[in-house]
This record gives structure tokens, C-alpha cells and sequence, in this order.
């Protein structure tokens, strides 16, 4: 078990450092809760250089993503992963939290 309350999945992991690779510098994920959506709340994935001051940085085998304070209660428990399939490719949060989420994943309701 980890101490941190949001984990980065391998796949995620790997897809950030591919993108930082690709652009030739270090980016990080920012994951974020937004209000609205058709259910209520929103995720928003965001690439970013540096990391805020109240940032929780969440890190796997050299990557990392970052999730701000207010957010984090909105996530605690959640896995950021990042799914390839035929209808395309997507960071995901898995959020234990949800109640219940739109069809497309994006937006969420407690």
C-alpha cells in the first residue's frame, strides 16, 4: 500500500514520459477537478513544466503528474491511467469516489 492518495498507472507513466520525450523536454500531467459537465464535475489533464507550490506530485518510474489541493479530495483513492483503444487514446481516472460518470468518462458526479 502507498502513502500517496492518487497512484499513476504504469501505462500513464509510460505515455507521459513518451510525450515529454517526443517534445524534447520534461512535462508533468496536471490532473484537475473542474465544476460542470454533464454530470456535475469534470476531470481536466493539462501538460506542464513546473509543478505549483501546493501541488501533490504523484511519481512512477520517472514521470510524474500533479494534482492541485482543492482537487485532491475530489481524486483521493483514484488511479490516473491512460487507455489505447480503437475509439482513441485518453488519460482516464479511475475514482472510486464517482457515483456516477457521463458515457464518455469526462465528467462525474458524487
Amino acid at each position: 500500500m502507498t502513502d500517496t492518495p492518487i497512484t499513476l498507472s504504469q501505462t500513464a507513466a509510460a505515455r507521459i514520459r513518451a510525450i515529454g520525450e517526443a517534445e524534447g523536454r520534461p512535462l508533468m500531467l496536471r490532473v484537475a477537478v473542474d465544476g460542470g459537465g454533464c454530470s456535475g464535475f469534470q476531470y481536466r489533464f493539462d501538460l506542464v513544466e513546473a509543478a505549483e507550490a501546493d501541488d501533490l506530485r504523484i511519481e512512477r518510474d520517472g514521470a510524474s503528474a500533479l494534482v492541485d489541493d482543492i482537487s485532491l479530495g475530489l481524486l483521493k483513492g483514484s488511479e490516473i491511467d491512460f487507455i489505447d483503444e480503437l475509439a482513441g487514446a485518453e488519460f482516464k481516472i479511475r475514482n472510486p469516489n464517482a457515483k456516477s460518470s457521463c458515457g464518455c468518462g469526462v465528467s462525474f458526479s458524487l
